[in-house]
């Protein structure tokens, strides 16, 4: 059990002295950053979902 009670210390003191947090502006350009590679990202698929379900639909309607 000492070394749980060890382990927490350690990681509170690491997360509180040791870690660097980020800028709030830095924290508002990652969180755009994010938000416009999301979007892009969400973009493409949306067109290769649209071109695959065309392209199925003239060849199934080939078919016919």
């Amino acid at each position: 059990m000492a070394k749980v009670t060890e382990y927490i210390k350690e990681s509170y003191e690491e997360l509180t002295d040791k870690v660097t947090w980020p800028t709030w502006g830095e924290l508002q350009n990652s969180a755009i950053l994010v938000l416009v590679a999301a979007v892009i990202i969400a973009l493409i698929v949306l067109l290769m979902d649209e071109s695959f379900g065309r392209l199925l639909q003239y060849f199934y309607k080939s078919l016919t």
